[in-house]
């Protein structure tokens, strides 16, 4: 059955670990084929021939029209790979990310000269001599993307409207050098300055682009606001203006009543992009009320936006116009686009909140870009060195033998299904996978050879020390690594999404999870000796709950549980242990002990190997109404589980459900942004198929998941209970 399965997820593996193995002899790139597109063309555009491809894509036949949206793997004639997208693209869009929401941004040219290339004249050479760029040369000649320089070549090169130096630098009277408090995050000091967190990176690029950390102490350089110091403008109020065609700094100097000076000061991102631009949307400060200091503990903020009314935040919020009056004293003159509110700390509702700002839910299939393409890097052990593909009772015994491959297989083939999905969205996405083969060497290797440069994120490894090696070789390009099945690591990886939620996390959800569920109930727990922390928690949690202590022989005294159960409150039963037998004793009691008069539900914070045990009953688990956190759930039947079953014919496991999960996620947010950081950090909690996720920033390491389930047996079946 597992033959079934995997064959042909190791097929399509192998064709595509055929990257890492020839990386030397061959290379490759791949090509989504678009409505119209032919065999014929595509070999034409690539330079290669029809059968070179055909050899790559088992799923194609030659005279066969092909499907838009297909993904192939195209051999390259001469080693290089061929990339559709240009560096240019990739550099516009790294300018999006700061800012213009509109799309890519890139100097336009105020003309062109032509230069004949010289016999050993290089890229490098050229655009020193005419003061401009590798990739400018390479925007204009797209031919330079897939041929080498050659000798007599006709270059297109653009001339720019050079700028003034003394333009470009800063005027030391609009900034100032802020230090850092203690307790301060970038949010609530950009806030205090009336700026946004891109204008602040670009103030100070020497700020991690991965990790979110202040050091108390540190120096900032910050527009200077109206006023002589920052301390006169803390309570300082902004509305947010929308720059009209034609725009003059005159004319926004007669409107508002500030100098040019004033306005850029106030608004970085002029500068950074080379001026006023026609939709962008400024902060102009009003009329000052005194609101008191951004205070993040016992406050969220949220920033009004366009059409918003009072009654719309009322509603949203589920405050009082009062009470949001009296936190907000400046709406008494109005709401405006643009403001900052102050809201209680302990607010819920359908928002999310990151780092004390409410962040409204962002459906992420509606907000993709579909000029971003996403270039992945898969590192798995599939042990392809120890399976032998025409032997199928020892693939099969390898499979069930090695977690490694299992567990690399599942992942992958969800991911396949994923990168399917993603695609009819109309994403392209650059991928590239090897295998890891468990060997840490093997890995260091791979590393040395893939230029790391412009790569979106990596999947994998699962091994421990091949994760903490690529995360410090990625951490120096930027780039995000995403690990599939770890929660934690003993080193500080800042730019690790460790994507299974902690057993901590799960224990604060159960405990969470109970006592706003819980009224009179009275409480038990019984906990073997290497669960005693968990108890001690739990009594913290629960004053007054009842401990029963398991004898030498790992069983409960009957009479003694027996004179605690309440005859007049539901009985609610944590059991903590890793012990099979424990399980299977107190079931069996608990369930016996069950009549009209006691009722009983067990619960535990750490539903591990035991409790799935032969010998545990599962009806038992079922009287009891046994209820557990879990970091996934089942999968629904969604087009997922339809799409697995086309493309592999069989249903997929946990794993290759994880894999669907995680790549889907991954691939909506670089949609969305084409940067996993400051798209986790702009979206909350997203949940898929089978699995959620909701990552937090840790001071001193990576970004972890803090979502789970909470599931529960009802019925003989096992459900999701919502919160």
């Amino acid at each position: 059955m597992l033959v079934k399965i995997y064959s042909k997820v190791i097929i399509t593996t192998v064709f595509l670990l055929l990257l890492s193995f020839n990386a030397i002899a061959q290379k490759f790139t791949t090509h989504s084929v678009k409505a119209g597109e032919t065999l014929e063309s595509i070999s034409k555009r690539y330079k290669v021939s029809e059968q070179g491809i055909l050899n790559y894509n088992k799923e194609i036949k030659k005279g066969q029209p092909l499907r838009a949206n297909t993904i192939l793997v195209i051999p390259t004639a001469n080693g290089t790979v061929v990339k559709k997208d240009s560096v240019t693209e990739v550099t516009a869009l790294l300018q999006a990310l700061k800012g213009n929401e509109a799309g890519p941004h890139q100097r336009q040219p105020i003309g062109y000269i032509s230069h004949r290339t010289k016999r050993k004249e290089t890229l490098f050479g050229i655009s020193k001599r005419y003061d401009i760029s590798e990739d400018d040369i390479k925007r204009y000649n797209k031919e330079l993307y897939s041929v080498q320089l050659k000798k007599g070549m006709i270059l297109k090169i653009p001339k720019y409207k050079r700028v003034d130096p003394a333009e470009k630098a800063f005027i030391e009277d609009n900034y100032e050098i802020y230090t850092v408090q203690p307790k301060e995050t970038r949010w609530s000091i950009a806030n205090k300055y009336g700026i946004t967190i891109d204008s602040l990176l670009v103030l100070n690029p020497k700020l991690s682009k991965i990790t979110d950390y202040l050091s108390s102490g540190q120096e900032l350089l910050l527009p200077k606001l109206l006023g002589s110091s920052i301390k006169d403008q803390e309570t300082q109020l902004y509305n947010s203006y929308t720059v009209p065609p034609k725009q003059t700094f005159y004319s926004l100097e007669k409107k508002f009543g500030l100098t040019s000076s004033e306005i850029i000061a106030l608004n970085p991102e002029i500068k950074e992009r080379g001026g006023l631009k026609e939709g962008m949307v400024l902060r102009i400060p009003v009329q000052k009320v005194e609101t008191g200091e951004v205070n993040i503990e016992n406050y969220n903020f949220y920033e009004v936006k366009p059409k918003q009314t009072e009654f719309s935040l009322t509603r949203k919020f589920g405050v009082t116009y009062k009470e949001l009056l009296d936190l907000n004293p400046e709406l008494k003159d109005g709401l405006k686009a643009g403001m900052v509110l102050k809201l209680p700390k302990a607010q819920t509702g359908n928002f999310d909140v990151k780092n004390a700002l409410i962040l409204d839910k962002i459906n992420l299939k509606d907000s993709i870009n579909k000029l971003n393409r996403p270039k992945l890097l898969f590192l798995l052990p599939f042990r392809l060195d120890r399976l032998d593909l025409n032997d199928n009772v020892a693939t099969k015994n390898a499979i069930e033998n090695r977690k490694d491959v299992k567990y690399s297989l599942g992942l992958y083939s969800g991911a396949m299904v994923a990168l399917d999905s993603i695609a009819k969205l109309g994403i392209s996405v650059d991928v590239k996978t090897y295998d890891t083969q468990l060997d840490l060497n093997r890995t260091k290797g791979i590393l040395q050879r893939e230029n790391l440069i412009g790569v979106s994120a990596i999947f994998g490894p699962l091994e421990p020390q091949s994760l903490k090696e690529v995360a410090m070789q990625a951490a120096e390009y930027g780039v995000p690594v995403v690990a599939p099945l770890t929660e934690k690591s003993d080193l500080s990886l800042n730019n690790v999404f460790f994507t299974l939620p902690s057993e901590k996390v799960m224990v604060d959800h159960m405990m969470t999870y109970v006592e706003g569920l819980r009224t009179k109930e009275n409480i038990v727990i019984i906990a073997d000796q290497k669960n005693k922390s968990t108890e001690s928690a739990l009594m913290m949690k629960f004053p007054g709950a009842k401990i029963v202590a398991l004898k030498e022989d790992r069983t409960v005294d009957i009479d003694k549980i027996s004179k605690i159960l309440s005859l007049e409150n539901e009985n609610w039963v944590f059991l903590e242990t890793d012990q099979a037998n424990v399980v299977y004793h107190v079931g069996s009691l608990l369930n016996s002990l069950i009549n009209k008069e006691i009722s009983i539900r067990l619960f535990t914070t750490d539903k591990n190997k035991a409790f799935d045990s032969e010998v545990v009953s599962y009806s038992h688990l079922s009287n009891l109404r046994f209820t557990y956190p879990s970091p996934s759930r089942e999968a629904e039947d969604n087009g997922f589980l339809k799409a697995y079953r086309n493309k592999y014919g069989s249903d997929p496991d946990a794993y290759a459900v994880r894999g669907f999960d995680l790549t889907m996620d991954m691939l909506l947010k670089l949609a969305y942004k084409n940067d996993l950081v400051i798209a986790s950090k702009l979206i909350g909690e997203t949940e898929y198929t089978g699995n959620k996720f909701n990552y937090n920033k840790d001071i001193s390491s990576g970004y972890y998941n803090r979502a789970s389930y909470i599931l529960g047996y009802e019925n003989m079946r096992m459900v999701e209970l919502k919160d």
